[in-house]
């Protein structure tokens, strides 16, 4: 009997997760029934409902895949009723986790962490498997970058950029700092901040934006913003993976990152990318600088980018890798 894998959604507004699961359900679906339940994701992906889910559980292999507490927490009350349902959580936070939290973990059948660092935190981790991407989706512009820049209607020739929420803890600050002074000498750029701000966040992201750096709305598909940008600056203090940085490797982006502890297992300086120690506003504008002044070099390093996340960073191998999992459940 064919083994249902479900990967519950149960979150209001769309992060880094929403990408994963949209991205993973389909790869899941080659040796499972993957299926998806909750919202804001994309509608092509095959859903299921909780009474559907039940009733296959009673004669059927089912693994409930969470990746929050709230999730997990359903998955836990779902296998009172459904001894067989096997409970798999991803642990995607860097930080330390909290007493309730390690409760939950605790009653988990499995517990994988994105990365190694991750799983130290946790202590209870067997497996650790990194996201994947998908490389049909995300992938250099056909029609070339300095036009998907051009019909992002920003400004300027070139682009540069950040990508996800937009908060003091995600290095936008940074990045607009040290872009400041070197706005003057590059007039054929411009930048973007993309991403949704809080309440609490108003009026300090407001001191970011300028006539050179706009802000755009958080939308579904980022894929047309990764095409058009030159250089794409991941300057995030702390990040339990960074989906971010590996789609806009495989879209050709010029990655700038801080030097998080597992993101040197992703960018090999000066080849696919360059590293900053975080928080270095100083040691990343060195880095803009060389690179605004020389954006064939920019160029250049994004189509290394590209070519080394078609190698090793495809969703194909992460969804290898959960089978693996969820098949030593039995």
């Amino acid at each position: 009997m064919t083994l249902l894998v479900v990967h519950p959604h149960f979150h209001f507004r769309r992060t880094g997760v929403t990408g994963h699961v949209e991205a993973i359900v389909p790869a899941l679906a080659a040796g499972t029934d993957a299926r998806v339940m909750g919202r804001t994701l994309m509608e092509r992906l095959p859903r299921i409902t909780v009474w559907e889910l039940l009733r296959r559980a009673r004669t059927g292999p089912v693994v409930w895949h969470a990746h929050r507490n709230n999730e997990l927490l359903v998955g836990l009350l779902l296998r009172v009723l459904r001894p067989k349902l096997k409970v798999v959580v991803t642990r995607h936070s860097a930080t330390a986790p909290g007493a309730y939290t390690r409760f939950l973990l605790a009653r988990a059948d499995s517990i994988i962490s994105l990365t190694r660092q991750v799983a130290a935190q946790v202590g209870q981790t067997r497996d650790v498997i990194g996201h994947g991407v998908d490389l049909e989706r995300f992938r250099p512009p056909d029609g070339g970058r300095d036009a998907a820049w051009k019909a992002l209607g920003v400004g300027g020739a070139l682009g540069i950029g950040v990508v996800g929420r937009i908060r003091p803890e995600k290095g936008q600050g940074d990045f607009a700092t040290a872009l400041g002074p070197l706005w003057s000498k590059y007039p054929a750029w411009s930048g973007l901040l993309l991403g949704r701000v809080q309440a609490r966040d108003l009026n300090w992201s407001r001191a970011l934006f300028s006539e050179r750096l706009t802000h755009l709305e958080e939308r579904g598909d980022p894929l047309g913003v990764y095409q058009g940008l030159t250089v794409l600056v991941q300057p995030s203090h702390s990040e339990g993976y960074s989906l971010v940085l590996l789609e806009a490797l495989a879209s050709g982006c010029c990655v700038v990152a801080s030097r998080l502890p597992h993101f040197p297992e992703l960018v090999e300086e000066g080849q696919t990318g360059f590293l900053y120690p975080p928080g270095d506003v100083e040691a990343l504008r060195i880095i803009l600088d060389r690179l605004m002044a020389h954006p064939k070099e920019a160029q250049e390093v994004g189509a290394r980018a590209a070519l080394a996340a078609r190698a090793r960073l495809g969703i194909e191998h992460e969804a290898r890798a959960l089978l693996a999992v969820y098949g030593r459940l039995g």
